[in-house]
């Protein structure tokens, strides 16, 4: 049996509750022509799957969206081996098809993850297109330049703590805002930023003036809300905004406006300064970028120039408890769910990742 949550219903106002989803076992499915099936190895939880449910792009009875690292079962597919690992977007189930008729974003057939170059769980994160995000908003978007200062929202988060070593690679001061003291120390710390303010600070946009004395040159916008007033008074003329995601806005009733409320309140700023905002949306630039991203992301990790931060909870059941957690901030790195066993793992990494409910891997 194929063990899955559905959508439950089209969410109401506020943060994802347990009457969200449905817990249900279904016959495991049968590659048809062109098709293969897979089985579910890691599966990323994103805030963008908030709105897509609360949106109704996701519809009550449908399996809750999500991408996945997965391995092939059988394979009608001359292209994949049983035994394949893969990029696909299973979803929150054990076990998915992929192939032809199951196109996701306009891909319809995963791609291969080589376990010889880098952990599979990867392949949902830093190597994935959380990383593809990063790069997207960060590098092409933003374009920061040596010397410049940089600021980061959600900066301990999956997308938030790439986006900051890549603006480090480039020469820039980065700042990053987090939350709680223990996330600021590991931006500062571990992922190398020059500094680090905590959202949670009742003297936030004082602490931010002091860590960017010369003004904002770039900013990734992951938050909005009191974030981004705190940022607005200091965007130098020029400067380049990323507007990756607005969780802070994900749970109120208006949540489809957000985006046209930040750029409202932002409005008046963007003119004086001449700043150049930016909407990311990434899968625009998986045609053109993604070979190259590939390529440039690889070699900084086996350079040692990008660290990364997992929160892997075992058990495809802790799903929404896990996704719950990752939208009021109590995640700590990029949310996974590992939802089956990964033959890839050396019994050293098994052993760090048994018996716990929340797990965090540095790579």
């Amino acid at each position: 049996m194929n063990k899955q949550w559905l959508l439950a219903r089209t969410p109401p106002e506020g943060l994802p509750t347990d009457d969200d989803f449905t817990w249900v076992e279904t016959p495991i499915p049968e590659p048809g022509p062109n098709q293969i099936l897979t089985r579910t190895i890691y599966l990323s939880l994103d805030p963008y799957q908030w709105g897509r449910r609360r949106s109704g792009v996701e519809e009550p009875g449908e399996v809750c969206h999500g991408r996945t690292a997965s391995q092939v079962v059988k394979s009608n597919m001359a292209e994949y081996q049983d035994g394949d690992f893969v990029f696909n977007t299973n979803g929150w189930q054990e076990y998915g098809l992929s192939g032809e008729g199951m196109s996701v974003f306009g891909y319809m057939f995963p791609r291969k993850i080589n376990p010889a170059e880098a952990p599979i769980s990867t392949a949902v994160g830093v190597m994935g297109m959380l990383g593809l995000t990063a790069y997207s908003g960060m590098y092409l978007q933003c374009e920061p330049k040596a010397g410049e200062t940089v600021v980061v929202s959600a900066a301990s988060g999956g997308v938030g703590q790439i986006a900051g070593q890549i603006a480090k690679i480039l020469g820039c001061r980065v700042v990053g805002i987090a939350g709680i003291q223990e996330k600021c120390d590991f931006v500062t710390g571990v992922l190398g930023f020059d500094a680090c303010v905590s959202h949670h600070s009742e003297t936030l946009p004082e602490d931010l003036r002091a860590a960017c004395p010369s003004g904002i040159d770039a900013y990734f916008e992951n938050v909005g809300g009191k974030v981004f007033d705190a940022v607005l008074p200091l965007l130098n003329r020029q400067s380049r905004i990323s507007l990756c995601g607005l969780i802070a806005h994900y749970s109120s009733a208006v949540m489809d406006q957000a985006r046209d409320h930040w750029a409202a309140l932002g409005q008046p700023t963007f003119e004086r300064q001449n700043v150049q905002v930016h909407n990311l949306v990434v899968r625009e630039f998986v045609p053109d970028y993604q070979a190259r991203f590939l390529d440039e992301m690889g070699a900084w990790i086996r350079e040692g120039k990008i660290k990364y931060k997992e929160d892997l909870w075992p058990g495809l059941e802790q799903a929404p408890k896990a996704f719950q957690a990752m939208m009021e901030g109590g995640n700590f790195g990029k949310t996974l769910v590992g939802v089956g066993d990964d033959p890839t793992l050396d019994d050293a990494l098994k052993a760090r990742r048994a018996g716990t409910d929340v797990l965090g891997a540095l790579a």
